[in-house]
């Protein structure tokens, strides 16, 4: 359904901005002063119902009834039901994908084929072409992304590196593929074809990556990780706890297809946690009843070990202990910290979208873009402000749109430069913002704090500094002018300044 944008013109801008000065500081306050990483457990889930609930007091005192604030929350929660059921697959999935053997055996060949030089490149790479043919970055970081931050550590590289490697390829490639579902609602918002959008993001998004991959580039050739790694010690801990195999890689590769083949997420999900049960019963059955708590391969023993590992806490023991970390899956049970934060973050925004807090916001930004850079920088604070707000990056794509599609016709500019505009400002951030439902999942998912990620994840902060120097310079812009011989239609050109 596509979300709807509620105005209340009693509301001021400063009653507006209320909740968000309020939610800031108590979540800055949280963060570092009292929990640090601990937030996530459950105070920053509590700011948010607080901040909700001053939202909700502005709104009262501006005439908002009490049951459109909870509607709204509902249709928001109601939004988040596909996220929460492929957090809780992933979690299932990830652990399946570790009892039969499939992560270990990623980490395996990944330390005999890496080295710490070139590891963090080729991780923005492998991330961007998986993401590119699955149209999914949640997809590729529970998957490959997993596999890649457990390599990482045994390597020693810091996993806020490896974790921001990995977002920048998946981000990228979301950005980039006709199957993403945010690649889709841009170019719908602001009313141009999907094609276009892709073709016009090009400019923007090619340079970011490529500064992107030389930064890493250069990270890798000064890491210093001189006597932290000996492969060989590692490699013979994960083949004496496993059965390392390339058949493994079939389970891995059979999602993959199926995402590219337009299969629901969900169902290569499920499809991929079963074939994980299947596979570790086949190549791992010690380790199926090691999980069961049984001695002897039976049907009870195996499915007891394979519901173990897909719901509850699962944790392989090699010879070296330095591994252990890298082997312990949290199942479903693991997601339920980011579902929680979810949920509160959705009644905050739902609260700040059914009093109007919203558009007053971005009707604000709106009035001081007086100039075409004034137009896309107002844009590009609009969609930042919307993912710290609303913590939804569709909310960042849609409520822009809808806002400032008016203001670039008359501006005379193509709808395309307002699609490329949402997805380098709105689409890539939101993993930037804890509390975000992209940032907790991309968190709880890599297991690596926003904080610590979010000066890595290169691609994600560049791109919106990207579409503001292609504006302030007026590069590549395309503007609508009237074409003469066709009388009124309206086509669009390559700006010449």
């Amino acid at each position: 359904m596509e979300p709807k944008i509620v105005e209340n013109k009693e509301l001021s801008i400063w009653e507006a901005l209320i909740p968000i000065v309020f939610l800031v500081g108590m979540l800055a306050f949280n963060v570092l002063a009292v929990y640090g990483d601990d937030a996530l457990s459950g105070s920053n889930q509590f700011a948010l119902l607080i901040g909700g609930a001053v939202a909700a007091i502005v709104g009262f005192l501006n005439k908002v009834p009490y049951q459109k604030m909870m509607d709204e929350v509902a249709d928001n929660l109601r939004s988040t039901t596909g996220a929460i059921l492929i957090l809780l697959f992933v979690g299932a999935l990830a652990g399946t994908w570790l009892i039969s053997g499939v992560i270990p055996s990623m980490i395996y060949y990944g330390l005999k084929i890496l080295n710490p030089t070139i590891f963090l490149p080729a991780t923005v790479i492998i991330c961007a072409i998986i993401s590119i043919a699955t149209g999914s970055s949640w997809t590729t970081s529970a998957t490959v992304g997993i596999a890649l931050v457990g390599i990482g550590k045994a390597l020693g590289i810091p996993l806020g590196m490896v974790a921001g490697a990995v977002l920048s390829g998946a981000y990228f490639g979301d950005k980039m593929s006709p199957l993403s579902d945010t690649t889709n609602l841009a170019p719908a918002m602001a009313g141009t074809d999907l094609f276009t959008h892709i073709r016009y993001m090009v400019y923007t998004t090619v340079p970011t990556i490529l500064i992107t991959l030389l930064v890493f580039i250069i990270i890798g050739l000064n890491l210093d990780v001189t006597g932290t790694i000996n492969n060989e010690v590692y490699l013979n801990a994960i083949d004496e706890a496993f059965y390392i195999t390339p058949w493994l890689f079939l389970v891995p590769a059979v999602v993959i297809f199926l995402i590219i083949k337009k299969t629901e997420p969900l169902v290569a999900l499920l499809i991929g946690t079963l074939l994980g049960g299947v596979f570790a019963i086949i190549f791992q059955p010690n380790i199926v009843l090691s999980v069961a708590g049984a001695d002897t391969m039976t049907f009870s023993a195996a499915y007891k070990g394979i519901m173990n590992a897909i719901t509850v806490d699962t944790a392989i023991e090699t010879s070296n202990a330095d591994l252990n970390d890298l082997f312990v899956a949290g199942g479903m049970k693991k997601m339920m910290n980011t579902i929680w934060l979810i949920i509160c973050a959705m009644v905050f925004g739902g609260v700040m979208e059914a009093i109007g807090a919203l558009s007053r916001i971005s009707n604000s930004l709106l009035k001081m873009a007086d100039s075409v850079f004034g137009l896309f920088a107002s844009t590009v604070a609009s969609c930042l402000a919307l993912n710290v707000t609303a913590s939804d990056q569709y909310l960042a794509i849609v409520i822009p749109g809808k806002m400032f599609q008016k203001a670039y016709k008359e501006k005379g500019l193509a709808p395309e430069n307002l699609s490329r505009t949402l997805e380098d400002s709105g689409t890539v951030t939101s993993v930037l913002v804890p509390w975000n439902t992209c940032g907790a999942y991309q968190a709880g998912v890599l297991g690596v704090p926003v904080f610590d990620y979010a000066l890595y994840a290169v691609f994600n902060w560049l791109s919106p500094f990207m579409t503001l120097l292609f504006a302030a310079f007026h590069i590549k812009l395309k503007m609508l002018v009237e074409d003469k011989k066709k009388g009124k239609k309206i086509k669009p050109v390559q700006a010449t300044d």
